[in-house]
């Protein structure tokens, strides 16, 4: 029987051991423990339980840290800010879209249609790579029922207006020393024409519902970028400014309310107004005037006074035309700090003119770059491309538009210039000239189109 006893104690005791041992964790429970990623089993560190009145984040170990990216928000794309993506936006603009009568007849096809399809088809690359695509409407489009001609009272077929739309313009400027050329109604015409297109912003010239147009700033906006656009030229070939014609063609000149006597020598006080509107509606604003003297290649004493008036007032770009001839570029500080970027003339796009240096033109080329803060011109890809108008002669007619790079001496020799207008042209003249007037600003091909 002791045996017995001693037996059942020897199995009772262990038994209630290790039910004690299993036990005991619930009878008396102790400080939570974990291994914290990156440490070793024998780094155990301790974290607090809810009762210690500790806070996860107070534990270092516990804290958001780069070093365990499993537990920082931050690593959570969905959480984090979105990064701005700084862009560019690039400009083209021609000058003097100028439609002699050789021009006009280059367009006239067999069957007695026009087609001015042919003044675009060496710029094509340029139009496709720029945004914003302007050019210069030197002539207007007074109405193809009363015929075509050419200078010194202009009226070219709206065959052309097609041709600028079918290439892809968004801007065109009407504000020239031509634009009257057909009197009042010739604007409404030219006016009335553009409205057949409205992804164009024709800008220069008003229709007869000209008060409110008159208190609107042009308006482009491209990728999220606002932009202003101003045409104004010096006057409309006349020395008073016809009562008909107020309100209707935009004066970079100011005249005699009572008179219409033109001052040439001052700037319209609308202008200035305009353009401290336009800035605080656009993020850049650009003006286009119509100014300067013909043939002359460097800018008067107006043109450089005028510059920095609109400086002045705002304007971030300016681009000429009128002189039938390249001026150069140049940077413009203002009295009060503003900088704009000049252009005092662009030359001709095309015509038949019998000045060589006519020939020779620019395209403006202009890089902004946008940030989340700004829109500012980019120094890279800012500049000219030195552009040659090629037309022949007997019956005078235009072939082409070329880049100076692509130019040469054998092209030189056989334009139309030489019989026409009496005067030799040569590639080293158009090469000097460019160097001369351009300098530090010319682009290549390859500098715009990224290709050589």
């Amino acid at each position: 029987m002791k045996k017995r006893i001693i037996f059942l104690i020897s199995i009772l005791i262990p038994g209630a051991i290790l039910i004690y041992l299993a036990a005991a964790p619930l009878l008396f429970p102790q400080e939570n423990t974990a291994v914290l990623p990156g440490l070793s089993e024998s780094e155990d560190a301790t974290l607090p339980s809810e009762s210690s009145g500790e806070s996860l984040s107070s534990n270092p170990l516990a804290q958001e840290s780069s070093e365990y990216p499993e537990y920082s928000k931050s690593s959570d794309p969905s959480e984090s800010p979105d990064v701005f993506q700084e862009y560019d936006i690039t400009l083209m603009a021609l000058g003097d879209n100028l439609m002699h009568m050789g021009i006009v007849n280059t367009g006239k096809q067999s069957d007695g249609t026009y087609d001015y399809s042919f003044l675009f088809q060496e710029i094509t690359d340029y139009l496709e790579a720029a945004d914003l695509k302007v050019i210069n409407q030197e002539t207007i489009f007074g109405g193809n029922e009363l015929g075509f001609s050419g200078y010194p009272y202009f009226n070219s077929p709206t065959q052309v207006g097609d041709a600028i739309a079918a290439a892809g313009f968004n801007i065109v400027l009407q504000a020239t020393n031509h634009a009257a050329d057909q009197g009042i109604n010739g604007i409404y015409h030219c006016v009335d024409f553009w409205k057949k297109y409205p992804q164009i912003l024709q800008t220069g010239i008003n229709s007869e519902s000209s008060e409110e147009e008159q208190s609107s700033i042009p308006l482009v906006t491209i990728k999220d970028v606002t932009f202003a656009i101003l045409n104004y030229t010096y006057g409309p070939n006349m020395e008073t400014l016809p009562s008909s014609l107020r309100g209707h063609l935009n004066m970079l000149c100011a005249y005699n309310e009572s008179s219409g006597a033109i001052d040439f020598t001052s700037l319209n006080p609308q202008v200035a107004e305009d353009i401290r509107q336009a800035r605080q509606l656009a993020d850049i604003v650009i003006v286009f005037p119509h100014w300067g003297t013909e043939y002359q290649d460097r800018p008067s004493s107006y043109q450089k006074a005028f510059a920095q008036e609109m400086t002045e007032a705002g304007a971030d770009l300016i681009i000429g035309t009128h002189p039938h001839v390249p001026q150069p570029v140049e940077w413009i500080t203002a009295e009060n700090g503003n900088r704009a970027l000049c252009y005092y003339s662009l030359g001709n796009y095309v015509s038949t003119q019998k000045q060589a240096l006519c020939m020779l033109e620019e395209m403006a080329w202009v890089t902004f770059h946008v940030t989340e803060d700004t829109v500012s011109i980019k120094d890279e890809n800012t500049g000219v491309l030195p552009l040659v108008c090629h037309y022949k002669s007997g019956p005078l007619r235009l072939e082409g538009i070329y880049p100076l790079e692509e130019y040469t001496e054998e092209l030189a020799g056989s334009h139309g210039i030489r019989s026409y207008g009496g005067v030799a042209l040569y590639l080293s003249d158009l090469q000097a000239w460019s160097q001369d007037i351009f300098g530090e600003w010319i682009l290549s091909s390859e500098d715009i189109l990224g290709q050589p």
